[in-house]
Parts: C-alpha cells; sequence; structure tokens
C-alpha cells in the first residue's frame, strides 16, 4: 500500500490516529512531493529530516494559495475551490483530488459535534458563494441537503419568505432545522423578522463574512445582534476557509472545537517562525492532515487565543500581511 492509501485510511479509522504522528508523516511526505512547499523549505534552509516535533514544522503562508499551485504529487483536480474576492486573479485556488474525500470529512467533523444529517433539515443562506462560484462551503452545504433527504429546498438567495415558510412547514414535522449563512445575510434576515418568527429547533450557523455588505463587528457584537433579532439565546459558528478541507465549530460561547483531523497552533504576533507551546494569544496556524493532496500546514491570516484543551477563539485578523513569505517563491 503506497503512502496516501495507507495515509487515508489510517485517518479514516480516526479513533487509533495520534495526530503528532500522522502530522510528522504527513510533513515529511510533502516536504519532499510539494514543489512549492519544498522551495519554501529550501528557502528557510530547512531540513526535513530533522524535524521531530509538530511545533518546529514550518507553516506555509497561506497567500501561496493565490500566487501558486500548491499540489502535493502530480493529479489532475476532481474541483477546485476558490475563495470570495473582487477577480479571478485575487481568489485563492484549492485543487482537490477526490471531492467524496471532503465532503465525507465534513460530514464526520459535523456528526461528531451535531446530530447526524438524517435529523435535520439544513437551509442555507449563502448568497455571495453562490453568485461567484467555486465555494467549498456551498460544496459542503450542497451535500450535508443530499445527506439528510429532505424534500425541502436547501438554497434560498434572497427570498426571505420562501425560507421563512420552509422552516415554518420543518417545524410543524417536528424536524431539526440548521440555518446556515454568511453573516450579512443572517444580520439582513434577522432586521426583517424582529422576533416576529419563531426559531424554536432551528440552530442558526454564522460562517463569518461580511463581503462589503455591512458594517463589519466583532463576533460579540454580531451574535448579540442576531439573537435579538431571532429571538434565540445560542448563535453557533463553523470555522473553515478555501484552503482548508476540515472545519471547527462554535456550539455558541465562542469558543471553537477543532474537527478531528483539525489542529491550531499559534505564532508570535512579531515572529512567524516562534510558534513556542506556550502562547495563548497570536497568529494562527492550521494543520489540517485532511489536506494530503495540498499543504497541510498553514500560516493564516487570523489572530487568536488557545485554550490548553486545543479550542480557540478567533479575536481578528492581521492587516497588510499578504506579502510576509511569498516574495521567496514569486518568479
Amino acid at each position: 500500500m503506497n503512502f496516501k492509501a495507507r495515509y487515508i485510511s489510517q485517518l479514516h479509522d480516526n479513533q487509533s490516529l495520534n495526530f503528532d504522528e500522522a502530522a510528522l508523516e504527513l510533513f515529511r511526505y510533502q516536504a519532499q512531493h510539494n514543489p512549492v512547499y519544498r522551495d519554501y523549505l529550501q528557502h528557510l534552509r530547512v531540513q526535513p529530516q530533522q524535524i521531530h516535533q509538530v511545533a518546529e514544522i514550518p507553516f506555509l503562508p497561506i497567500e501561496f494559495f493565490k500566487t501558486h499551485e500548491v499540489k502535493t504529487g502530480d493529479f489532475e483536480p476532481e474541483v477546485t475551490f476558490y475563495s470570495s474576492g473582487t477577480t479571478q486573479s485575487s481568489r485563492s485556488r484549492h485543487f482537490v483530488a477526490s471531492l467524496d474525500w471532503y465532503t465525507r470529512t465534513t460530514q464526520r467533523i459535523f456528526e461528531h459535534y451535531y446530530s447526524p444529517l438524517t435529523e435535520y433539515v439544513v437551509l442555507a443562506l449563502l448568497p455571495s458563494y453562490l453568485e461567484q462560484g467555486g465555494s467549498s462551503l456551498v460544496a459542503m452545504v450542497d451535500y450535508f441537503v443530499k445527506q439528510t433527504g429532505q424534500q425541502e429546498e436547501g438554497f434560498y438567495l434572497r427570498n426571505h419568505d420562501a425560507l421563512l415558510q420552509t422552516i415554518s412547514g420543518a417545524q410543524q414535522k417536528g424536524k431539526e432545522i440548521l440555518l446556515i449563512g454568511v453573516s450579512y445575510a443572517l444580520l439582513n434576515l434577522a432586521d426583517e423578522v424582529q422576533g416576529k418568527v419563531d426559531f424554536t429547533n432551528v440552530t442558526i450557523m454564522e460562517t463569518g463574512g461580511m463581503k462589503g455588505r455591512r458594517r463589519e463587528m466583532i463576533r460579540e457584537e454580531l451574535h448579540a445582534y442576531l439573537k435579538r433579532g431571532f429571538g434565540v439565546d445560542v448563535i453557533h459558528s463553523e470555522y473553515g476557509m478555501t484552503e482548508l478541507l476540515s472545519q471547527a465549530y462554535s456550539l455558541g460561547n465562542g469558543l471553537f472545537k477543532p474537527g478531528y483531523t483539525l489542529r491550531v497552533l499559534l505564532r508570535d504576533l512579531n515572529d512567524p517562525f516562534d510558534i513556542r507551546p506556550g502562547i495563548r494569544s497570536g497568529g494562527i496556524n492550521v494543520i489540517d492532515l485532511a489536506n494530503v493532496d495540498s499543504c497541510a500546514f498553514i500560516e493564516t491570516k487570523d489572530i487568536g487565543r488557545l485554550q490548553p484543551n486545543g479550542e480557540f477563539e478567533v479575536l481578528g485578523r492581521f492587516d497588510n500581511s499578504d506579502i510576509r513569505g511569498c516574495n521567496l517563491l514569486i518568479s
């Protein structure tokens, strides 16, 4: 059995997964078979065979997904995910060898923290993602909708009346409802309903993103606004991005619980190569073991706070951070 087949089999049997061992094994594989990551390590003068701890692994700045083809091995992608952006050239690209690998991973993570998808009616307010196309979030939600077996339409652009009718009908059937939406779209809906609609049995999950449509808010302000508008006690959150195949979820307390393939480490705000275990607030670095065909070790532009149990908060984002590291490989 070759490395990839053995590795994927190991991830499926997550009960026996040793995260550190899997991460180090994947690091050595990608350091050899991912040309962009390999060149980046060479510019840093890092010898992969001398890396023995997860905290020693160099993380690839996320901007490389905009400027390079970040691929491990030679394959024709089944799907390419794109980030949101104003032009095609400014959008990150994630080349995915197997859509099934991605969707099954997302389902296992979701169902670990929530109920089986068959118990839900899944509804989505993701207008900007639908309109731009190529969204990993839309692909995930579309898969969730299909897995529920629901008869109801899953996606709604701006037809709030139809969405509210669907919610009412699902409630009458006694079904649990997951309403997942980009922040500005949920705010628009909350403004319209203003407590006039019963959202009992509705799990409201925001995925972030104002997309220039509304005033930017910190998460606490956003959730307070949504709770008032929908008349609910809790707002859930999903943490994911185009460059990741795994997600983390906040069940309402502001702390994200990472999926079994995901781990967050923090780097010093002033020294991106300082990833000491004692750092509790800093730049978010992500290990995503599901990124077997791209790069599993990503330096994001998010700033966060880490809890001893691995849960994390997202506090904000770096400003003007698009250049850090990328000029090493731009030809």
